[in-house]
């Protein structure tokens, strides 16, 4: 199915989860502004966000975050356009499916958190130096089509000179919540996964990671904060200050080590190794994974939409002048 055509499936998932969301409070009473975020994902790829609550940052502003983890790029968007979430975390694309549906109130991206593909090569039986022309042949176990993950891998997959619809065995049809266990039981040569599944893939012995996704495909707004023109309209202020929250936590992910980054939000992920939590973090970190500045710009949007129309889903030009405000990001940095 074409990214774009998911989203007509919209309607009964946000009647949905307009109710199954509403009751997802933490019941605090306080002069706070209450703020709804919903993320596609609970992952260590998002640190920032969870500094940004752990370290008071948003708090500082006089907002009460309260996250959600919504679990699916298609589940988040229909969350946002239900009301059941004010701001969602999540691919910049899924702005761009809703925006070619000709929607009269589009989401606008505010707040870049991660500027490259999160996702690394995994490779089961690796010998030797690693090559991409090894893939040729072989059986890769991908992301669902339409979603940043796999536009992003078949993008850094053609810059090596590999169609990955042709010179391989594409495995597309396993949810993503069930690609590890897929791979772990035998399925694929190769796999597309996200830290810190690859860490702990390593640890048990399982292969290698053996390329970046994110070093290939270059600079994109990978996973954005974003929401409602109309919530923009009507809470200017609000988003003003929770922006501002979000760039004290960069400022203190871009200055403080891995070790210190995963003692703040372990809280996030109370079963995890800290270890691998740690190391995940540094292979982001090493990356440049982590923007360190709100601010979505142009060369990282067209090279988004390179992507998009490379994976044959962008139905038209998107400029950025169209979906993207960068006045909040703009003005929370010159008033530093």
């Amino acid at each position: 199915m074409k990214g774009k055509g998911w989203w007509k499936l919209l309607v009964l998932p946000v009647l949905l989860l307009s109710v199954v969301l509403s009751g997802c409070t933490d019941g605090k009473s306080s002069g706070d502004v209450k703020v709804r975020v919903g993320e596609v994902t609970r992952s260590v790829f998002y640190a920032p966000e969870y500094v940004a609550v752990a370290k008071g940052f948003f708090k500082e502003e006089g907002l009460d975050v309260e996250i959600q983890t919504t679990a699916g790029g298609d589940k988040t968007m229909a969350a946002l356009l239900a009301g059941s979430i004010d701001i969602a975390l999540v691919g910049a694309e899924t702005s761009i499916y809703v925006y070619q549906q000709g929607a009269e109130d589009p989401v606008i991206n505010f707040a870049q958190v991660t500027q490259t593909d999160g996702t690394f090569l995994f490779a089961r039986d690796q010998q030797g130096d690693f090559d991409w022309s090894q893939l040729k042949d072989s059986e890769f176990l991908g992301q669902r089509k339409g979603g940043m993950p796999q536009m992003a891998g078949e993008f850094a997959l053609g810059k090596k000179g590999i169609n990955p619809h042709q010179d391989l065995t594409l495995i597309q049809n396993i949810d993503f919540a069930n690609i590890a266990a897929a791979f772990a039981s035998g399925t694929g040569d190769y796999v597309q996964l996200f830290e810190p599944q690859a860490s702990i893939f390593e640890k048990e012995g399982r292969g290698k990671v053996v390329a970046s996704f994110g070093v290939e495909s270059g600079h994109l707004p990978y996973t954005v904060f974003m929401t409602k023109q109309s919530y923009i309209k009507a809470n200017q202020e609000t988003v003003t200050k929770f922006t501002r929250g979000l760039h004290k936590a960069q400022t203190w992910v871009n200055e403080h080590s891995s070790e210190e980054i995963a003692e703040v939000i372990m809280p996030y992920f109370k079963d995890a190794d800290p270890s691998i939590v740690t190391s995940s973090i540094e292979r982001y970190k090493a990356q440049g994974t982590y923007a360190t500045d709100p601010i979505i710009d142009e060369e990282e949007w067209n090279n988004l939409l390179a992507v998009m129309k490379n994976a044959g889903e962008l139905k038209e030009e998107v400029p950025a002048s169209a979906i993207v405000n960068n006045d909040f990001a703009n003005d929370v940095i010159s008033s530093k």
